[in-house]
Formats: C-alpha cells, sequence, structure tokens
C-alpha cells in the first residue's frame, strides 16, 4: 500500500501493536488521516465467486494505491461474495480493508458477533450503510431485516468498543479495536440539510466518512462550506467519492437513474465532444480529484468504478496525489504480491 511508514507495520491481525495515543484501533487509514496526509481508499467489488485469487486479482493493484480498500455488501441489493470474507482474505496478505455493514440483511445478533469476528482477524474499519431495499435487487423476494439503521448501528458499535458492552449490556472481555465510518450523499435535495444529516452521524461515533460519487464541484464545495461552518471537518475525516464515467451516455443513464447523483450538462457535453469517450471520463476523474483535493477540510479521496481496479489505480496514480509516498513501499508492495500470489 502507499507510504507504509515503519510504524503503520502491524503483525496480520493487528492484535500485539498498541492502538497509538489518540487512536481508536490499529488502522493504517486511521494512521494516515490522524497524521494529516491526504488518504485514498478505493473499492472492491466482490465477484461472484468462491475462489480467493478472484479477490486477490482485483486487490493487487488497488493494494499499490489505496490506504484501504472497501469490500461492499451486497451492494445494490444483489448478492456477491461477502464483505466479511473478501476483508478476512485481505487481511491474510497484509492489505488494509474497509468492511461494509449493510443494515438490510442482518439482524443486531448477526452484526454484533460478525464485528467481533472482523476484528479478531484485523480489520479495523468499519463502514455502517443502512443499505438498499431489497426491491432495487436481483432477488426481490427476498426479506428485508432493517434492525438498524446507518446511524444506530453506528451508536452500537461505539459502545461496543468504548464500553465493552453488547447491547444487551451483557460485558465484551476484549473490545473490538474499531475505525467507524459511514457514508453521506452531498448530492441529494435538499442540499442545506445534508450537514445536518451528516452532524448525527458524527454524533453517533463517526470518525471517517466516504461520499457518494461527486462530479458536481461547486455543490460539494457549498456542502463542505457547510461543514466548516458547522465545525464538523474538525471532527471528522471527509472522503469525497469519486469515479470514471466510461461515456456521455453512461453519464446520463447515471444521472437520469441513481438518486443523488448529479452529473453537470458540462461534463456531459465534454464527453460528447470527445474522440475516446472513455479516456476523456479517466481525464475529467483526475481533475476532479486534484480540484477536490484543494477544498478545506476534504481528508481523501474514494475511488469506484465496478470492477476496474486496474483503471482505479491508475486514476490514482496519475492524479499526483501520492507523489512522494511511493519510494519507501516499493518493497512492501512486492512482498504483498508474492504472498498473494
Amino acid at each position: 500500500m502507499a507510504d507504509l511508514r515503519p510504524e503503520d507495520k502491524l503483525d496480520p491481525a493487528g492484535l500485539t501493536v498498541p492502538v497509538p495515543p489518540g487512536h481508536r484501533s490499529n488502522s493504517r487509514l486511521e494512521r494516515v488521516l490522524r497524521s494529516g496526509r491526504f488518504a485514498v481508499t478505493a473499492e472492491l467489488n466482490p465477484p461472484d465467486s468462491a475462489n480467493p485469487e478472484d479477490v486477490y486479482e482485483a486487490a493487487r493493484p488497488l493494494s499499490e494505491v489505496a490506504d484501504a480498500i472497501n469490500a461492499t455488501d451486497a451492494s445494490g441489493a444483489n448478492c456477491h461474495m461477502s464483505s466479511l470474507g473478501i476483508c478476512s482474505l485481505l487481511a491474510r496478505v497484509g492489505y488494509g480493508s474497509v468492511f461494509q455493514i449493510s443494515c438490510r440483511d442482518r439482524n443486531r445478533i448477526a452484526i454484533q458477533g460478525d464485528v467481533l469476528g472482523a476484528a479478531v482477524i484485523g480489520v479495523s474499519n468499519i463502514l455502517c450503510l443502512t443499505g438498499d431495499g431489497v426491491g432495487v435487487g436481483d432477488q426481490p423476494g427476498a426479506k428485508p431485516v432493517f434492525d438498524f439503521d446507518a446511524i444506530s448501528l453506528l451508536r452500537t458499535l461505539r459502545t461496543m468498543r468504548d464500553d465493552g458492552m453488547f447491547l444487551s449490556g451483557r460485558k465484551i472481555t476484549s473490545p473490538p479495536k474499531i475505525f467507524l465510518g459511514a457514508a453521506e450523499n452531498p448530492c441529494i435535495p435538499p442540499f442545506e440539510t445534508r450537514a445536518d444529516r451528516l452532524a448525527k452521524k458524527v454524533e453517533a461515533g463517526a470518525e471517517f466518512i466516504q461520499t457518494n460519487y461527486i462530479y458536481d464541484v461547486d455543490l460539494f464545495k457549498r456542502f463542505m462550506d457547510r461543514v466548516r461552518d458547522m465545525g464538523l471537518h474538525e471532527r471528522v475525516f471527509i472522503l469525497a467519492g469519486v469515479g470514471p464515467l466510461a461515456s456521455a451516455r453512461a453519464a446520463k443513464w447515471m444521472r437520469t437513474n441513481v438518486p443523488g447523483i448529479h452529473v453537470p450538462d458540462a461534463i456531459i457535453e465534454r464527453l460528447e465532444g470527445a474522440e475516446k469517450q472513455g479516456l476523456e471520463g479517466k481525464k475529467i476523474c483526475i481533475e476532479l480529484i486534484q480540484k477536490i483535493r484543494e477544498i478545506a477540510g476534504v481528508s481523501g479521496v474514494h475511488v469506484m468504478a465496478y470492477r476496474r481496479e486496474e483503471l482505479v489505480s491508475e486514476i490514482i496514480s496519475e492524479s499526483g496525489v501520492l507523489e512522494g509516498r511511493h519510494a519507501s513501499d516499493r518493497r512492501r508492495r512486492r512482498a504483498a504480491r508474492a504472498t498473494s500470489g
């Protein structure tokens, strides 16, 4: 992974290294963020497979550029390899991961058990999500659970970590060392209330935030203005979500069919005028990263492209956000490749 400092090195499960002062976990992502470095996370879309090599093949290019790799949890209510299974595989080879938990599919008993199971194998970052409804997925007859929503899940995991207790009040002998995150979408109207929603997640325990796709930088700037006015940028680390658009047609479809995604006309027109729209979409994504990095209060980016991990790696590298971070980590990346190969 990028810029691995000697003090960032952990045993595979992160269980024998003391948590640094002021930290909640042994998470590399937390260390990068609290050190003031610009963090990068990326998304690994789970395979429809039981072969671990399929996970490693997708993770290798991301491991070179990301401080942590998100393992999605049946996103879009579609069934794939579990997030916990992927995080377990990534932990085996020392890759930092983000365990995504959707409240759609499991009740509080299962979730609390999964969190302890994740912690014992060295998974330190958890992203708390309410989850998409089953009606949008490929098995709409499934029974939804929604015992929690994202905010109640955050409160529960904070109780497990800080108070060392299950919701039942029963004591946890060794509480999980976890860094808690949540998602936010600055582009859902009414825009003026999005920062207030973020504040509720911070109060519930969120320590880092990954946003949905940002294509309208001006709209995101207005969101961040409100975030700074409320002092939230001093209480939570915000990673802005970005991703490449494959074509003008894809951009129009996303704008029409994906709630909360606003793609400005100027971007669509630029794609339409490009000879190679996919290449232009990559350039636009790189420019978005560079612009977002300059916004006060932004602590990093979260880069997403469905099952195009090599492209994500290229975008992050070419954006320049990791300049000066690679040289110290070449041996680490070679060792990780050899282990996972």
